[in-house]
């Protein structure tokens, strides 16, 4: 009595463990079609895209070096500004440029005395030479010591016009608009010409350039493609950047030049491109990924991402809804992704219904029930309690067999 009463007892805890899903069998013991979304495909011309790294550069950049040596007495520029072409950024002590520049006018007037007495002996040479009173030789004399001294003169001018050039490069001026970064020398370091270490470096950051890279064989694929790939006129070639936190930069750009060569070490080409940065958003050295459209495909599909996975050799497949509601599987070929979809070349068509939902209630040859996804319903697959997904295990090896 024990024995059976104990029996009995496990009896009704197995009983009670059967889900109550078990009692919504179809009569006769089958399961009714598993639930299914599913998203009804179109066929458009898509512009394929090429997403490349790059770097942010600036537009121009200047290396503030002095041309004349001397000790930093100033500097007239707080570090991370903007400054404009000519503003003075630092003076180097002027005394010895401003002595060179008294010495070469004085020279300089010296010189010009000495052109204005030759200019005169000349002309009483000329004079006495018509009254047949001076030499030939004499006047010739007096002719060449005259262009002798006022080419002294245009001499003497020259070094006034170094020295007074030299003094100028006293005041060291920003060559370009942009902004200056850190000082690396302060007042009273001691410079000189041509030196190795900048005093500074401005940079102009609007607009800013973006240099990226795409290997040789990329490009070569894309010729390959043929005329009929090519972007037709009057396609949007706008370039867009993501930045490294994954947002797309505001403005878009446009695509400056291309080098016209491979480099050989790493196989890339190095394109370059253009950005508008009027809020100093970019700053130079920033990791980017540019956008450029390459290329054209006609009659592709945009397929959700979600309902395509790989077999074991990795081809990527889609699970498709025919006409009888029963489930085929297509072996698909992609080209790239756009967002959340892949741009699918082959595999599906026009009209196919691909299942975004319940794909794990399913194999291929099963027949389902079919709900347009955004339609009433159409989310009935990810709805459905948790007891029917439990039994979809079995159901799935019968409609394989």
């Amino acid at each position: 009595m024990v024995t059976l009463k104990r029996f009995l007892v496990l009896a009704g805890m197995v009983v009670s463990a059967f889900p109550a899903s078990l009692s919504a069998q179809a009569p006769g013991g089958e399961m009714p079609p598993p639930a299914v979304t599913v998203v009804t495909l179109a066929v458009q011309d898509i512009t394929l895209t090429s997403s490349l790294p790059g770097r942010v550069l600036p537009s121009a950049e200047a290396e503030l070096r002095p041309q004349v040596g001397g000790l930093i007495v100033e500097r007239l520029f707080d570090e991370g500004s903007p400054v404009a072409e000519g503003d003075p950024l630092y003076r180097i002590d002027p005394r010895t440029y401003e002595a060179a520049v008294a010495q070469a006018q004085a020279a300089q007037a010296q010189a010009q005395a000495q052109a204005d007495a030759a200019r005169r002996e000349a002309d009483r040479v000329v004079a006495l030479r018509d009254r047949r009173v001076a030499s030939e030789q004499t006047q010739d004399s007096a002719i060449a010591a005259r262009d002798a001294a006022e080419a002294a003169v245009k001499a003497a001018e020259a070094q006034l016009l170094a020295a007074q050039i030299d003094l100028d490069r006293t005041t060291i001026t920003a060559p370009i608009d942009g902004v200056i970064g850190l000082a690396q020398v302060s007042p009273g370091a001691l410079v000189t010409a041509g030196q190795a270490t900048p005093l500074a470096v401005i940079r102009r950051i609007d607009p800013v350039r973006v240099d990226v890279t795409q290997s040789a064989a990329e490009i070569l694929r894309w010729q390959r493609m043929g005329p009929e790939a090519a972007l037709p006129a009057g396609t949007d070639r706008t370039v867009t950047l993501r930045l490294a936190d994954g947002s797309t930069y505001e403005h878009t750009g446009s695509m400056t030049a291309a080098e016209p060569r491979v480099d050989e070490t790493t196989g890339v080409i190095t394109l370059r491109m253009e950005f508008a940065n009027p809020d100093g958003f970019l700053l130079p050295g920033m990791f980017v990924l540019a956008d450029i459209p390459q290329g054209q495909l006609k009659d592709a599909v945009l397929a959700p991402q979600e309902g395509v996975s790989r077999d074991r050799r990795g081809r990527p497949l889609a699970m498709v809804v025919n006409d009888q509601n029963v489930v085929e599987e297509r072996v698909i070929e992609i080209a790239q992704d756009r967002g959340n979809q892949w741009v699918v070349t082959d595999g599906l068509a026009q009209g196919d219904r691909i299942v975004v939902a319940g794909l794990q209630r399913i194999a291929p040859g099963a027949t389902v029930v079919a709900q347009e996804r955004g339609a009433e319903g159409g989310d009935a697959a990810q709805e459905q309690p948790a007891t029917g997904e439990a039994a979809a295990p079995d159901a799935a090896p019968a409609s394989g067999e």
